[in-house]
């Protein structure tokens, strides 16, 4: 009887519009914001003067940076490396799965809105470099991290890079979301 009693009581602060006295504080706080799904997001390369890769300095590493944004209503995070698959312009180059940076990647939260890039380490050749040692980049197939639905972005930077898809610590790689 008394659960009844305590149920018909229950009923009647709801109904009163002062049921969040009832609730427990640990209900009430404000839930942690979930992973940011491809479906949330849109992607895109920086393209800036500052953000444009050097394509033409051979004689060094450049960065090319690649963003996503929050286009959802919600907060939500992103944490890891994105999947990054260049394809290339040549009948030769195929396609090359960039490998990882050592770095340790953090939980970016995103607002609505909100954008967070990374960055991709490359190696230019000179235009003059034998076809099988450079790889043309035509377009990036970029993966959000822990999705498996993918972004088809163009190549807008022109340029080769060394051909090092094989190699154990090639001197073109990206880094985690945020970094």
């Amino acid at each position: 009887m008394k659960s009844k009693l305590t149920a018909v009581a229950l009923a009647a602060v709801v109904v009163a519009g002062t049921a969040a006295a009832a609730v427990p504080a640990s209900a009430a706080a404000k839930a942690e914001p979930t992973r940011c799904h491809t479906a949330d997001l849109k992607a895109g390369f920086a393209t800036g003067d500052d953000a444009k890769p050097e394509m033409e300095r051979t004689d060094q590493q450049t960065q090319a940076y690649i963003w996503f944004t929050n286009q959802s209503t919600r907060t939500c995070t992103l944490s890891g490396f994105a999947g990054v698959d260049m394809v290339g312009a040549q009948s030769t180059d195929g396609t090359w799965s960039l490998a990882r940076s050592s770095k340790t990647p953090e939980k970016m939260t995103l607002e609505p809105g909100d954008t967070v890039d990374f960055s991709i380490t490359l190696l230019p050749v000179a235009g003059s470099t034998p076809k099988k040692e450079k790889f043309v980049p035509a377009k990036f197939l970029v993966t959000p991290p822990n999705e498996t639905e993918h972004f088809t972005l163009k190549w807008p930077f022109g340029g080769q890079i060394l051909k090092q898809d094989g190699a154990t610590r090639p001197a073109t790689y990206l880094n985690p979301v945020g970094q």
